[in-house]
């Protein structure tokens, strides 16, 4: 098999004239388009200067400065590197899935949920109705009394009795069920 002739290459010694003369400025400006981030800037630098190195032609243009050129080429690496990133999904950090709250199962929430309105079912309607004004409803002892037009301490008694029945039958589940 044939070897491939040998592509033309800028010269390392010119390379690195370019490199001392440019590199700083260049750095600089690039850190201002990656946000701060000096670690991709410095990658970002070196890839200029591959580029520069992969075409020589660059050098014999009849510029005065290099630096233009070298600008472009490291402003077009920038974008391309922000595009290449915005397109792939975002890395998750593992010490960061140990913090991430548990995922809700719609098929548990559906079973308790029929499990609560069945125990709230089986209750007495004068039990079912005080737990109606005070759970559901939010309202106060005093302003469930005054709804159902009975006194505060019964409605006590049977916010208290209805909650026993209700943990007998929901033995299992760990909701704070009150007194």
């Amino acid at each position: 098999m044939p070897l491939s002739p040998t592509l033309p290459r800028t010269d390392p010694e010119a390379l690195a004239v370019l490199q001392r003369d440019h590199g700083r400025a260049l750095f600089g400006f690039l850190v201002g388009l990656t946000a701060g981030d000096a670690q991709r800037a410095e990658d970002l630098v070196q890839e200029t200067l591959v580029r520069l190195w992969q075409h020589p032609e660059a050098l014999s243009s009849g510029h005065e400065s290099m630096r233009p050129w070298l600008f472009t080429v490291a402003r077009r690496l920038a974008i391309d590197a922000r595009r290449a990133r915005l397109s792939r999904p975002l890395e998750v950090d593992p010490e960061g899935l140990e913090h991430a709250p548990e995922p809700q199962d719609a098929v548990a929430g559906s079973v308790t949920a029929i499990d609560v309105r069945r125990a709230v079912g089986s209750l007495g309607p004068e039990h079912r109705e005080v737990l109606m004004q005070v759970y559901f409803r939010d309202r106060s002892v005093a302003e469930a009394a005054a709804e159902l037009g009975i006194p505060a301490g019964t409605v006590k008694s049977r916010t208290y009795y209805a909650l026993r029945a209700l943990r007998k039958d929901l033995q299992g589940y760990e909701y704070g069920l009150g007194a």
